[in-house]
């Protein structure tokens, strides 16, 4: 699989390739924060496939946690192109909405961090749901 996509400014572009390691959707607290409130769509690739085009990403992670993820985002419109999360190393999670053709992901194969859900959290029929990060 080859895929691109941007930030929405477009300073930053990327391509990635391989298959994916992970298609789902993400329900923790941190995604919602990021989100707006619903749970982020995500893409993982092992982190060899992938690279920036175009620009580089700022960075971000909190000090306040043992093990925090690492978000990175245009510095310049502020949309976040990906996530590197500690628990999955060597793998990148991108945030689906910043392909240059979502409809690429086809949808999520599981719901992760159910835990955090809220109410109005919707998870598809047939999709797998988990309280965190299945092993």
């Amino acid at each position: 699989m080859e895929l691109e996509g941007r930030c929405y400014c477009g300073e930053l572009r990327y391509e990635v390739t391989g298959d994916p390691v992970i298609k789902g959707q993400c329900h923790c607290r941190e995604c919602q924060y990021v989100s707006g409130g619903g749970p982020n769509l995500i893409f993982g690739f092992r982190d060899k496939g992938f690279r920036y085009t175009t620009g580089q990403p700022a960075s971000f992670s909190r000090s306040d946690l043992d093990s925090p993820v690492t978000r990175e985002f245009c510095a310049k419109c502020g949309t976040h192109t990906l996530s590197r999360v500690p628990e999955i190393p060597g793998v990148v999670i991108l945030k689906v909405g910043t392909l240059d053709d979502p409809k690429q992901f086809g949808g999520p194969e599981m719901a992760i961090y159910m835990c955090d859900a809220q109410p109005f959290h919707v998870v598809p029929e047939g999709v797998k749901a988990f309280d965190r990060i299945p092993g």
